[in-house]
């Protein structure tokens, strides 16, 4: 899930600033600091037919290998659905980016999740899924920033699920920005299309922390809504 573009800004200057994927689905084409780590992590309540359907607490560990290279360690740390609880998945990306102009950045982000959940319970998949997603981030006029994703997803179950989605952000008034998305999944083995509107507030409340909230409407039948809150943390400088 990506940030604001205040938040870009900043983070590209120092790399102590946070600089979130989150809130939303998809991700900016930024990467943290050689050298830094960056915990993100948020709490959600989810349900195609209400909210009480489930409950997820997500994590995503970036840590950044070199100038244009970070490593992500991700996963539902904890998941409630109607049939249990415990851990849900868990998985791993490479960011790779490339600056393309002085206002815009693309990005090859491979990733793979690996079946830490039960998938009898609704915790996983139940099998290894693979993802290949490419991103453009771009400053615009007034403000404006735009992350553009667009790539197979749930590669490993037959057919994959393209993956696109389109989202604008603006660093708002202080330190409080908005974050808006459009983002849908086609149908295939991994699961049911889905498609959805994400709108978030985050709030910079120091250089090195952020917090989010907001919420997801699904616009097709089967997408779940979403109600979350969450929390990035620059963990500062983990090796030189």
């Amino acid at each position: 899930m990506n940030g604001l573009a205040l938040v870009l800004l900043v983070a590209q200057a120092s790399p102590h600033a946070a600089n979130p994927e989150r809130p939303t689905v998809a991700t900016h084409a930024y990467t943290v600091a050689p050298g830094f780590a960056e915990l993100e992590q948020g709490v959600r309540a989810f349900g195609a037919s209400g909210l009480g359907q489930g409950t997820a607490w997500d994590f995503n560990l970036k840590i950044g290998l070199l100038r244009d290279v970070q490593l992500g360690l991700f996963g539902a740390g904890y998941v409630r659905t109607g049939a249990g609880a415990g851990v849900g998945d868990m998985g791993v990306s490479l960011k790779v980016r490339q600056a393309v102009s002085p206002r815009a950045t693309i990005a090859f982000v491979p990733a793979l999740t690996l079946p830490t959940g039960d998938a009898g319970r609704g915790l996983g998949a139940g099998q290894a899924l693979g993802s290949v997603v490419w991103v453009l981030s771009a400053e615009l006029p007034a403000g404006l920033h735009f992350d553009g994703n667009s790539g197979p997803v749930g590669l490993g179950a037959g057919a994959p699920q393209w993956f696109t989605s389109i989202g604008l952000a603006h660093g708002g008034v202080g330190p409080v920005g908005v974050a808006v998305e459009l983002f849908d999944f086609t149908n295939g083995g991994a699961g049911r299309a889905q498609r959805g509107f994400l709108g978030a507030l985050m709030a910079t409340v120091a250089e090195w922390v952020v917090v989010d909230a907001g919420g997801v409407r699904g616009l097709v039948a089967g997408t779940p809504d979403q109600m979350f809150v969450g929390l990035t943390t620059n963990l500062g400088r983990i090796f030189k």
